[in-house]
């Protein structure tokens, strides 16, 4: 059964970029804002499929985010890519027992040569119980549910983003190819990375992506993966064409 076929939400964990918001020492007026919305821990979302949880990217803040979700087990772990700010937090599994990872085998070479401690052929007692999966651009499953890998690039660095039923997360794009475009067509919500107001080497700007939303046409689209120059959550909001929403840490979103 697809996952188009389930009832579905997901849940933003985090949706800044790899230095949060606020920024350490920024005194501007997003970094000294009292909305909660413009507060944001890593990009990451947890999509619940039934009874089936799979998050995508375990960055810095994911025990802070657990805790916060009530997560209490996880089906499996999708990986975009190895930047510190999408895996660093993978340690923090550890209580949920068995939790199979899946990613490119580059971003798993990664994690073994990071995380030696798990994959030693006698690990210590409590260690994250990871069970890496190599994956590649092909469809696969998590239990019942089909996973659609979507190629993207982060400037030169080839990303995955991941189409689960009428669900996809892109984040850190920078490029697409027409292709990639065509495996997200017929959406119901597309989430997609949108840093700033201002062009970026490796990131798609706020009107790249909306230009990019505009071409997906999907039913709903949710930006994410924020910095602080993007603006105030309240003041952007405004601005964006109907039917395009800006995300924010713990928005529930059902599909």
């Amino acid at each position: 059964m697809s996952a188009d076929k389930y009832k579905m939400s997901v849940e933003f964990l985090g949706t800044g970029t790899s230095t949060g918001i606020p920024l350490i020492g920024c005194h501007c007026p997003v970094c000294k804002s009292t909305d909660i919305r413009d507060t944001r821990l890593r990009a990451s979302v947890l999509i619940n499929c039934e009874s089936e949880k799979i998050l995508i990217d375990a960055g810095p803040d994911l025990r802070c985010q657990l805790l916060r979700a009530k997560v209490s087990h996880l089906t499996a772990i999708l990986l975009t890519h190895e930047h510190y700010d999408h895996v660093g937090g993978l340690d923090d599994v550890r209580p949920l027992g068995e939790v199979p990872v899946f990613a490119e085998s580059r971003v798993l070479h990664m994690i073994r040569k990071n995380m030696p401690y798990c994959f030693k052929e006698n690990p210590y007692p409590g260690v994250p119980q990871i069970k890496l999966n190599d994956v590649n651009e092909n469809a696969f499953m998590i239990a019942n549910v089909k996973v659609q890998p979507i190629r993207v690039f982060h400037a030169k660095l080839p990303v995955l983003g991941y189409r689960i039923g009428n669900v996809a997360y892109i984040t850190d794009l920078k490029t697409i190819s027409k292709e990639s475009v065509e495996q997200l067509r017929g959406l119901d919500v597309l989430i997609l990375n949108a840093l700033r107001i201002h062009e970026h080497i490796s990131h798609i700007s706020l009107s790249e992506a909306i230009a990019l939303a505009k071409e997906i046409n999907a039913h709903r689209t949710y930006f994410t993966h924020f910095s602080h120059d993007l603006g105030l959550h309240a003041e952007v909001q405004k601005s964006l064409p109907e039917n395009m929403f800006l995300s924010w840490d713990g928005l529930v979103v059902d599909v």
